[in-house]
């Protein structure tokens, strides 16, 4: 199946916002850490975070991710940091989320990016078959310091 792969605009939001929170219910975001009007507003105005959604043959939005792009410090060239990937559940195994990647990809190698890297919960072994077909697994571990108390 093929899917137009694109900049979400602002005319996507209604279709975005299940899509996005759908995505934090799988990672059991807390309510009060949700922002979904700041995130989308960052979204749109391309204000340092992009996003593409995939859409299906008759428009749906199918499926999202969110990226940005930063300076690195191992290379002279910028690196993307692919943030957020969510497909709807009926669709997964049928080429959205390779679709998406490949749309960040092709941006990145646009902005000259050296890398485009990601990281996944260790227990989203769906989403990992696929990472492990398009990207090499690192051995590092993230460590995280929470600094909104």
């Amino acid at each position: 199946m093929a899917f137009d792969v694109r900049p979400l605009a602002a005319s996507d939001h209604d279709s975005w916002l299940p899509m996005w929170s759908g995505y934090l219910d799988f990672y059991d975001v807390s309510a009060e850490k949700r922002n979904p009007s700041d995130t989308w507003r960052r979204l749109v105005d391309r204000d340092h975070i992009y996003g593409l959604g995939a859409f299906s043959d008759s428009g749906e939005l199918v499926g999202i991710t969110h990226y940005l792009f930063h300076a690195d410090t191992w290379t002279p060239d910028p690196a993307c940091y692919l943030q957020d990937l969510f497909t709807r559940a009926d669709v997964r195994g049928q080429g959205v989320g390779r679709a998406l990647i490949a749309g960040v990809v092709a941006n990145a190698k646009a902005r000259r990016c050296s890398r485009v890297y990601w990281m996944t919960g260790t227990e989203n072994e769906v989403a990992m078959k696929l990472y492990d077909t398009v990207a090499s697994l690192v051995p590092f571990a993230i460590y995280e310091l929470d600094l909104t108390d």
